[in-house]
């Protein structure tokens, strides 16, 4: 897309105090809700490594005793959960960084009154929508082949 089309359109628009008033509430929202998230992340990591040690030894000890060679599932179930709680938090991170970024950096830039912050502001919140909407389409497309294959597997299973 032209970024000069865009330039040229807002040109003519500037910020009353009432607009003002409005994205300053949006900014301590904002980073609250991110400061929420980062500690939510940190939640999610620490739960992931204990319940993945705790797990790990809790099902290395029951699927050992149940059948030889449980305890390497139990421990491969743990690292499976372990990682997965970390892959969350990872893709937790982005979302909640935009976010914080957005809300400080437009605290700052109307504080300042500065154009060139909260400029910056607005670029976070345009990341912030293009990586929530691109992993709501790739959630969408796992929603998709889900239903594919368990429409296959059903008629699968129904021909036997």
């Amino acid at each position: 897309m032209d970024n000069s089309l865009y330039e040229e359109e807002s040109a003519g628009i500037t910020l009353d105090p009432v607009m003002m008033g409005y994205l300053r509430i949006a900014a301590k929202w904002g980073k609250f809700l991110a400061i929420v998230g980062f500690v939510m992340i940190g939640l999610i990591v620490l739960f992931g490594v204990f319940f993945g040690t705790i797990m790990g030894s809790a099902m290395g000890g029951a699927m050992g005793a149940a059948m030889p060679g449980g305890e390497m599932m139990g421990g491969a179930l743990a690292t499976f959960m372990t990682v997965l709680y970390l892959l969350f938090a990872v893709l937790y991170f982005f979302p909640v960084l935009y976010l914080y970024r957005f809300s400080d950096k437009m605290q700052v830039g109307l504080r300042v009154q500065s154009p060139d912050v909260v400029l910056e502001s607005f670029r976070n919140l345009k990341s912030l929508f293009k990586f929530m909407g691109v992993l709501t389409i790739v959630i969408l497309g796992f929603y998709a082949l889900a239903l594919v294959f368990g429409v296959f597997a059903a008629s699968m299973a129904s021909m036997n």
